[in-house]
C-alpha cells in the first residue's frame, strides 16, 4: 500500500506538463508524518522534493506546499535536517529574479533556528527586500531577517527604510524589528542613529493605521529610554519629560488598543518633572506651568498647544469608556505616585474613584495602587474617602477584599475617628464573610501594633461586648468578639501606646482562643510565643507589676517575634518567659485565676451544647414517630412531618462546632428519612410501581445521602455507626427487591461488605446482632444460592415491611461535620475560568476549613 500511493504521488510530482494535485501533495505529507513509513521511501520522497523544488515551472502555490512538505520532513527526520537545509538555501539563491518565491524558501528556511546555515549574505536581504514587489514577500522577508543571521547595521537599515511602506502591516513589522533592535543600542556608535530612529517612530505617531500607531508608542518608549539614558543632568530630565509629553499625546486616540499602549507606556517613564505630572491630573493648564513660560521660552500659543496635549491625561485615561484603558491607567499611576507627596495627595482621589468601577480588574488595579503608595508611604487617607475605599472590603470578589486588607495592614491613619471607621469596616467584612475570619484578625493585630493608642480606646469603649453577660457565660464563640480581643492583645505592641493599660483578663480571655488567633497571626507569631505572651500579661495584675512587653514580643518595627523558652524540667514543659533581666528568675505560666476562667467557659459551651443536643434528640425521635406512619402507608402525612422537624431544625441557633455537627447531621438524617420514605411508596406498597425510571433517581440519590451521612461526620459512637450501617444495609436489600432493576452484582458486594463491617462492630463492642443483620445475612444466603434473582427479590418484597422497624435513636456522641469550600481566586461573572475539554490545565485554588478538626 504504502509503494502504491508513493508510486502514484511521485507520478504526479514527475509530469512537468502538469502541477502536482493537490491530492497528491496530501498523501505525501500522510506518508512523511507516518513514524511507519520506511527509509527508502522517506529517501525517494527527498529525492522527488528536492528534484521539484529547483523546476522553474512552478507555480507560486506549487513552490509553497513543497516547501512545507520539505519543512515537515526535517522536523519529522531531524537526521534529514541539514540536506533538507542545503536544498532550500540553494533554491533560495536560484530564484532571485522572483522574489516572491524566494521570499518562501527564506522564509522556510528561517524555521531551522538551531541551525548555522541558514544565514544568507546581507546584500542579498537587502535586493530581495527592495526588489519585492508584493507586501507579503516584504512582511516575510522583515520578519526572519534576524533569524537568518542578519547583521544589525543591515536590519536597522532595512527596517528604518520600510517604515515608510505604503502598507501597514510592513509599517508595522519594520517598528517591530526595530524595537527588537534596542538591545542591541551598543552596537551603535554616536547618539545619532538613536536620535533618528526615534524622530522617526514620532513621525508614525501620526499614521493611519492603529496598528501602525501602537508599535510607534513602543518604539518611541523603548528608543526614547534609550536616549534619556545617553543624556547627563538636566539635559536627561528634560529628554525624559518630552519623551513623556510625546506618548500622553496620544492618550485621546480613537483606537483602544493605541491608549492602552499609551498608558502601558507612560508607567515605564520613571523620571518626570512634578509640574508635568500634576499637569496630567489637571484639565486647566496649571498657573506653575505659565509661571515657567514666563521666561519666553515660546510663544503663549505654542504654550497652550504644548499644555494641552499633556493636560488632564491620566484622568481622560481613568474616565474612558473601555475598561482596559482604565485599568492600564491606573497601573501607570501608581508607578508615578511615589516619586512626588503632591502628586501622590492628588492622585489619590482619582484613585478613590475607581474602586466604585463596573469592572473587577481596574477595581482591583486600583486597590494595587493603592497598596504601592501604602508600601511606600505615601498613602494619606482622608475621612472623605473611607466610604469608597471601606466598600472594598464588602465586595463579592476575594481578591478585591484581600487587596484591601492588606491596604490596612500599611496605611497611617491619622486620627480615632478614621481608626473607628477602619475596624467597622473590617468587622461588616467578617460579619459577611466568615471565610475571611484569618485574615481580618491578621490585620486587625497589625493595625493594633501600628496605632497603639488609638486601639487601646477602642478597646476601653467595647469593653462591655467582651465581659461576660448573663449568669457569668462568655460570648468568646463570637467572632466580633475574637476581633476585639486580637485588637487588644496587640495594643501593649505599639510604639505610640501612650500608657494606655489593656485589663489583664482580657488576655485571659484570648487565651481560650489560642488556636483560633495563632492560626491567624501565623504569619506574625508562633502559638508557643503567643501563649506565653498572653498568659504573662494576663498575670501581671497578681504579680503587682507592669509587664514590659518589649522583653515579650518585638514591637512594630519587627516582624518575626522571638521565640519561648520552656523548661526542661517540667514534665508539662509549661511555657517560659524572660521579663527582660537576662539573670532574672523565669517563671512558669501557671494561674488559678486563668484555671478558673478557662473552666466556666468550658462549662458554659457544654451547657449550651446540652441544650441544642435535647433539641436534636427530641426531632429525632419524632422521626421515628413519622415512620410508623409510612409503615401505616400514610407516606404524605409523613413527609409532612419530616418536614415540619426541618423546620424546626433550622431554628436552633449554633455557636461551637460540636452543636453545628449534630444539627448538620440531623439535616441530612431528616433527608435521607424522606427519600426512604418515597422509595418504600415504590417498592414496598407499589402505589407508583410503574414508575421505575423515578425509582432508579431516587436510589441513586439515596446511596449519595447515605455515603455523605457514613463518611462526613466523625466522632461516632459505635451504636451510632452501627445504625448508621444498617440504614445502608436496608437501601441495599430495597434495592435487591425491585424486579424492574436489573440484579446488581455491585450492590450484592457493597451489602456484603456492609456486613462484614457490622459484624467486626458487633464483635468489638460486645454488642448482640440486630434483627437488621440477621435478616441481611439470611437474604445474601438465599440470592447465592438462589439461580435466579427474581424468586429472591419476591422473597425480599413480602418480608420487607416485617424485618425493618425503625429503632428508637438519639445523638450520645460528639459528632463533628467535615465541611470544606473550594475557591478559585479570579473566576467571577465578569471573567470566568474556561474549561476545555481533554485539555491538561491547572488552577490556583484555595480550601477554606469549616468545622474540622
Amino acid at each position: 500500500m504504502e509503494h502504491h500511493l508513493l508510486h502514484i504521488c511521485l507520478q504526479s510530482l514527475k509530469d512537468n506538463n502538469n502541477p502536482p494535485s493537490l491530492q497528491a501533495l496530501a498523501s505525501l505529507r500522510s506518508l512523511i508524518i507516518n513514524p511507519n513509513t520506511s527509509d527508502s521511501t522517506i529517501y525517494s520522497i527527498l529525492e522527488t522534493l528536492t528534484h521539484s523544488l529547483q523546476l522553474s515551472t512552478n507555480s507560486l502555490t506549487t513552490h509553497h506546499h513543497i516547501l512545507k512538505l520539505l519543512t515537515d520532513l526535517a522536523s519529522h527526520r531531524t537526521h534529514l535536517s541539514s540536506q533538507i537545509l542545503n536544498s532550500i538555501h540553494s533554491s533560495s539563491l536560484l530564484f532571485t529574479e522572483s522574489t516572491q518565491i524566494a521570499a518562501e524558501s527564506l522564509t522556510s528556511l528561517a524555521s531551522f533556528s538551531n541551525s548555522d546555515q541558514n544565514k544568507i549574505g546581507d546584500q542579498l536581504f537587502m535586493s530581495l527586500c527592495f526588489a519585492a514587489t508584493s507586501a507579503s514577500a516584504r512582511l516575510r522577508l522583515l520578519r526572519n531577517g534576524e533569524r537568518l543571521g542578519i547583521g544589525t547595521h543591515m536590519l536597522f537599515t532595512v527596517f528604518l527604510g520600510f517604515t515608510k511602506d505604503p502598507y501597514p502591516y510592513v509599517r508595522k513589522a519594520s517598528l517591530d524589528g526595530l524595537l527588537g533592535l534596542c538591545k542591541s543600542c551598543d552596537l551603535f556608535e554616536g547618539i545619532s542613529v538613536t536620535e533618528g530612529c526615534y524622530c522617526r517612530a514620532v513621525e508614525l505617531l501620526q499614521d493611519n493605521e492603529h496598528s501602525v500607531r501602537s508599535a510607534a508608542i513602543r518604539v518611541v518608549c523603548e528608543w526614547g529610554q534609550m536616549l534619556i539614558a545617553a543624556k547627563e543632568g538636566n539635559d536627561k530630565i528634560a529628554q525624559s519629560n518630552q519623551v513623556f509629553v510625546q506618548i500622553c499625546s496620544m492618550v485621546r486616540d480613537m483606537s483602544v488598543e493605541v491608549r492602552v499602549e499609551a498608558f502601558n507606556a507612560l508607567g515605564k517613564i520613571k523620571l518626570v518633572s512634578e509640574d508635568i505630572l500634576l499637569q496630567t491630573i489637571s484639565k486647566k493648564v496649571l498657573a506653575i506651568l505659565k509661571e515657567k513660560n514666563s521666561h519666553g521660552q515660546c510663544t503663549a500659543e505654542r504654550f497652550e498647544i504644548l499644555a494641552s496635549s499633556y493636560a488632564g491625561a491620566f484622568m481622560h485615561g481613568l474616565e474612558d469608556e473601555f475598561h482596559e484603558v482604565r485599568k492600564s491607567a491606573c497601573n501607570s499611576l501608581r508607578i508615578h505616585t511615589i516619586l512626588y507627596a503632591e502628586f501622590a495627595r492628588q492622585s489619590l482621589s482619582l484613585l478613590m474613584d475607581m474602586l466604585n468601577d463596573d469592572s473587577m480588574a481596574v477595581r482591583l488595579e486600583a486597590l494595587e495602587a493603592l497598596h504601592h503608595m501604602a508600601t511606600f508611604d505615601c498613602l494619606n487617607v482622608q475621612e472623605i474617602h473611607m466610604h469608597m475605599f471601606l466598600g472594598s472590603l464588602l465586595d463579592s470578589c476575594d481578591l478585591i477584599r484581600s487587596t484591601a486588607r492588606k491596604i490596612f495592614k500599611l496605611v497611617k491613619l491619622p486620627d480615632l475617628k478614621l481608626f473607628r471607621l477602619s475596624i467597622h469596616g473590617l468587622l461588616q467584612n467578617l460579619e459577611r464573610y466568615s471565610k475571611d475570619e484569618a485574615d481580618v484578625f491578621s490585620v486587625l493585630f497589625f493595625m493594633g501594633r501600628s496605632h497603639g493608642n488609638f486601639a487601646a480606646h477602642i478597646v476601653k469603649e467595647v469593653s462591655q461586648e467582651i465581659e461576660p453577660v448573663l449568669e457569668g457565660q462568655l460570648g468568646l464563640d463570637s467572632a466580633r468578639v475574637a476581633a476585639f480581643l486580637v485588637l487588644a492583645i496587640s495594643a501593649p505592641l505599639s510604639q505610640n501606646q501612650n500608657g494606655q493599660i489593656i485589663p489583664p483578663r482580657l488576655f485571659s480571655y484570648a487565651v481560650t482562643l489560642l488556636g483560633r488567633i495563632s492560626c491567624a497571626l501565623s504569619e506574625a507569631v508562633d502559638q508557643d510565643t503567643l501563649l506565653a505572651y498572653l498568659s504573662q500579661c494576663s498575670r501581671s495584675s497578681t504579680l503587682g507589676a507592669e509587664v514590659e512587653v518589649e522583653s515579650l514580643l518585638p514591637v512594630v518595627d519587627d516582624v518575626v517575634l522571638t521565640c519561648t523558652k520552656k523548661d526542661v524540667n517540667n514534665p508539662v514543659e509549661a511555657p517560659m518567659l524572660q521579663t527582660g533581666n537576662e539573670t532574672s528568675k523565669v517563671q512558669p505560666v501557671t494561674s488559678c485565676e486563668l484555671e478558673y476562667l478557662a473552666t466556666s467557659i468550658v462549662e458554659c459551651q457544654a451547657d449550651e451544647l446540652d441544650e441544642v443536643m435535647k433539641s436534636v434528640n427530641l426531632i429525632l425521635a419524632r422521626v421515628r414517630d413519622a415512620w410508623l406512619l409510612v409503615q401505616s402507608r400514610c407516606t404524605n402525612v409523613a413527609l409532612r412531618a419530616l418536614r415540619d422537624c426541618k423546620r424546626e431544625l433550622a431554628l436552633l441557633t449554633s455557636t461551637s462546632l460540636e452543636s453545628s455537627g449534630a444539627m448538620a447531621f440531623t439535616l441530612q438524617y431528616l433527608q435521607v428519612m424522606k427519600l426512604f420514605a418515597k422509595i418504600w411508596e415504590h417498592a414496598v406498597w407499589k402505589i407508583r410501581s410503574n414508575e421505575t425510571g423515578g425509582l432508579e433517581y431516587l436510589f441513586g440519590k439515596l446511596d449519595m445521602r447515605l455515603r455523605e451521612l457514613r463518611y462526613r461526620y466523625i466522632g461516632f459512637s459505635t451504636e451510632e455507626e452501627l445504625y448508621v450501617l444498617e440504614l445502608i444495609a436496608v437501601a441495599c436489600m430495597l434495592r435487591l427487591s425491585k424486579v424492574e432493576i436489573s440484579f446488581s452484582p455491585t450492590t450484592m458486594k457493597k451489602l456484603s461488605a456492609i456486613i462484614s463491617h457490622i459484624e467486626i462492630l458487633n464483635d468489638k463492642g460486645s454488642i448482640e446482632p440486630s434483627n437488621i443483620l440477621m435478616d441481611a445475612k439470611k437474604t445474601m444466603n438465599e440470592i447465592e444460592s438462589s439461580k435466579a434473582g427474581i424468586s429472591c427479590s419476591l422473597f425480599l418484597i413480602t418480608n420487607l415491611d416485617d424485618f425493618f422497624t425503625l429503632k428508637q435513636f438519639s445523638l450520645c456522641s460528639r459528632v463533628r461535620h467535615i465541611n470544606a469550600e473550594l475557591n478559585v481566586p479570579g473566576n467571577d461573572s465578569e471573567n470566568p475560568l474556561s474549561f476545555c475539554l481533554w485539555t491538561t490545565c491547572g488552577y490556583t485554588s484555595g480550601y477554606y476549613f469549616i468545622q474540622c478538626q
